[in-house]
């Protein structure tokens, strides 16, 4: 099919899901999440292709994205089944006004249509996409980077045979193969509501400046967390090790760890040796490499540097203040966290750092939408409009306006230039 016949599959795909009650979209979610462990040898040894082609190519935190093991399959299953089990999130009414007697008007939550994908390395991005875009009654079309086209095209084939088991249009999960079909994909503004991408910042940067559909993502997760003067050393270490550790290579890990030049003499070397000691490689300031002497720490050349790897760059700052203002100058507004046991400083650090997800004493690595109960996430965003952070259900639905009436007419409330009254007024009540 044509890049176009795929997308005219989609919306009239994403027309059938829209209507469909909550339980036959749930079944449908069921149904996939029931067929991918019998696909496991298929998947698995479309993965192994996958690694093998990339070969030395990808970067270690590519591959540690692009492996699928029976655990990860597993996981997967079960983010459909959690996605599944969240409530219904069309036809929620978002607000209600009684404009007159027996004129109503209502606003509801409803899809957006057809949402296309583009992604690198990631073939859980497959199961996480199609199941939040069925729960929400969209279509998505993926568009998976070269890298994971024999798994995404494995992962896709097994989906698509569970929604035709359920009597559902396959075509609202599709996949499209080849770089022209990316570049095809965004110039369908007719057909495609929002585009999304996950990968690099290149690739957000590139889908951004070469379409006119909406795009909702992130270019970069440079990460922060600020140590202050009052804060619990020992919590400090646990939270930032898993903050950095946990996951490497995931755009919510911590890549800039700042601390208050009250403590850094004595937390730093600290925190050095217990990172080090993970495997993680020090990058520092001409005060952290002072305080530092006798550990291998080089300096900071950039520090809006995304690592994706066991490395983090390590600051000294004078005050609240001024960590602030760093996160702000160098952040990429993804996800920032206090450490500190001063409520006051606290507040004031979630009050006014802007960023999708602002923390207090808890790892970065909790920006997500599996762990903040959104089943599973299409992305994370750091836009201000539409959707922010981890995208789950909601980011994929918008509204309309419902107005139902008894056979008024708008002029009905024109005031008359005779009387200088309308023969009707609003009440313009809200329900509560």
């Amino acid at each position: 099919m044509t890049t176009r016949a795929v997308a005219e599959a989609a919306r009239r795909a994403s027309r059938v899901l829209a209507t469909l009650e909550n339980a036959a979209r749930n079944r449908a979610l069921e149904a996939m999440a029931a067929a991918i462990e019998p696909a496991s040898a298929r998947l698995l040894q479309a993965n192994a292709e996958d690694l093998r082609a990339a070969g030395e190519s990808l970067s270690p935190a590519t591959l540690a994205r692009l492996r699928l093991s029976e655990a990860k399959l597993k996981e997967m299953a079960e983010q459909v089944r959690s996605v599944a089990a969240l409530p219904d999130p069309l036809g929620r009414v978002l607000d209600a006004i009684e404009m007159d007697e027996g004129l109503h008007l209502t606003r509801v939550s409803v899809p957006l249509g057809v949402v296309g994908v583009i992604f690198e390395a990631r073939p859980d991005a497959v199961t996480q996409i199609a199941a939040l875009a069925v729960k929400s009654g969209n279509a998505a079309i993926l568009k998976a980077g070269r890298e994971v086209e024999g798994t995404a095209g494995v992962l896709v084939e097994v989906l698509r045979s569970a929604l035709r088991g359920c009597g559902l249009p396959e075509d609202a999960v599709s996949l499209l193969r080849g770089r022209e079909r990316a570049q095809e994909l965004l110039g369908m503004h007719d057909l495609v509501d929002l585009m999304i991408p996950r990968g690099s910042k290149a690739l957000v940067e590139y889908v951004q400046a070469n379409t006119r559909i909406p795009v909702l993502g992130h270019a970069e997760g440079v990460c922060h967390i600020y140590v202050d003067k009052s804060v619990d050393e020992a919590m400090a270490l646990r939270v930032i090790e898993d903050a950095k550790t946990d996951y490497p290579a995931a755009c919510n890990a911590v890549e800039t760890v700042l601390v208050h030049r009250a403590i850094a003499a004595e937390f730093l070397p600290r925190l050095a040796e217990h990172l080090r000691a993970r495997g993680v490689v020090l990058h520092g300031d001409e005060a952290v490499r002072g305080l530092l002497r006798g550990i291998e720490v080089t300096a900071v050349t950039d520090w809006h540097t995304e690592y994706g790897e066991p490395a983090v760059s390590l600051g000294v700052v004078a005050s609240l203040e001024d960590a602030i203002e760093h996160i702000h100058a160098h952040g990429s507004a993804h996800t920032e966290s206090i450490l500190s046991s001063d409520e006051a400083a606290a507040e004031r650090f979630l009050r006014e750092v802007d960023a999708s997800s602002v923390m207090h004493n808890a790892s970065t690595r909790f920006a997500d939408g599996f762990r903040y109960g959104f089943g599973a996430e299409v992305g994370i965003s750091t836009s201000k409009l539409h959707a922010r952070g981890p995208v789950g259900l909601e980011g994929l639905t918008t509204y309309k306006y419902l107005l139902r009436g008894t056979g008024q007419g708008a002029g009905e409330y024109r005031v008359s230039s005779e009387t200088g009254k309308a023969a009707r007024t609003f009440t313009h009540r809200r329900a509560r």
